[in-house]
């Protein structure tokens, strides 16, 4: 059993909806949920996730703000996703915001992140964490093909930020030694999302264990540098019948709760 809250990604269970999450975490014996802000109007809806959360018996372990490049327009843009994601997580109480760098073209708010972090870190209690990115790659370049995309870069253990994310499938796709960004990370440590990749161009989110990535190893290691955070299964299930995902959603909650002490 875990020392740690294991939670269920609506991104997991993607392009299934929030409250299908909420279902499947109850379903398979998930600690939690993290919402994931999208388009969905129910993933912005206080009222409505609240009452998910009680009917399910899932609490909220984190919101995942909409940073990613294919919702560049939930919320507006820039610091809007980031304070409304932070205002959304005080009215649930939940603990965490997870939320990703700028990206290459944002330039201003590129330039502004780490500081405008920690202004609005200062004031709240929900812990903003920052997620490790990756280099977009150009295939059949190697590493000379290595494009940075991220401002002020995609390892947020290279900067001042007070709490971290480490997600197994990006540090895959970097080329990335995961157990050395954890103990980098130390304590700014705040969240992990649980998957695996192969090291391919692609952002697999794979089963752990299914990958290269040393997950059995970093979840090991979290009692030893001073983890407190929840661990969120971050697998792709897109594309696959219902048994499938099921099957894959059920491995990765037993992989975490072996393997995390």
């Amino acid at each position: 059993m875990s020392r740690w809250a294991v939670g269920l990604s609506a991104s997991s269970c993607y392009p299934q909806k929030t409250a299908y999450t909420f279902a499947m975490a109850e379903r398979l014996g998930y600690d939690g949920v993290e919402v994931m802000v999208w388009g969905e109007k129910l993933s912005r809806d206080v009222p409505r996730l609240q009452r998910l959360a009680e009917d399910h018996g899932q609490p909220i372990l984190s919101v995942h703000a909409p940073t990613l490049f294919f919702l560049q327009h939930v919320w507006g843009t820039t610091w809007d996703q980031i304070d409304r994601s932070i205002e959304l997580a005080e009215e649930l109480a939940c603990p965490t915001v997870v939320a990703h760098p700028p990206f290459a073209w944002q330039r201003a708010y590129g330039r502004a992140f780490v500081e405008g972090i920690a202004e609005r870190q200062a004031r709240t209690e929900v812990k903003i964490a920052v997620e490790n990115m990756y280099p977009w790659r150009v295939p059949g370049t190697g590493a000379r093909g290595k494009v940075p995309m991220y401002l002020p870069g995609w390892d947020p253990t290279y900067h001042e930020y007070a709490h971290v994310t480490l997600d197994l499938s990006h540090s895959a796709t970097a080329h990335a030694d995961a157990v050395a960004m954890a103990r980098a990370a130390g304590p700014t440590l705040a969240h992990v999302h649980l998957a695996d990749g192969s090291g391919s161009l692609k952002d697999e989110h794979l089963v752990p264990g299914d990958g290269s990535q040393p997950c059995e190893e970093v979840l090991g290691m979290l009692g030893e540098i001073g983890f407190s955070g929840s661990i969120i299964v971050e697998v792709g299930t897109r594309g696959v019948d219902e048994a499938t995902r099921v099957d894959r959603l059920t491995r990765s909650l037993a992989f975490a709760r072996q393997h995390a002490h």
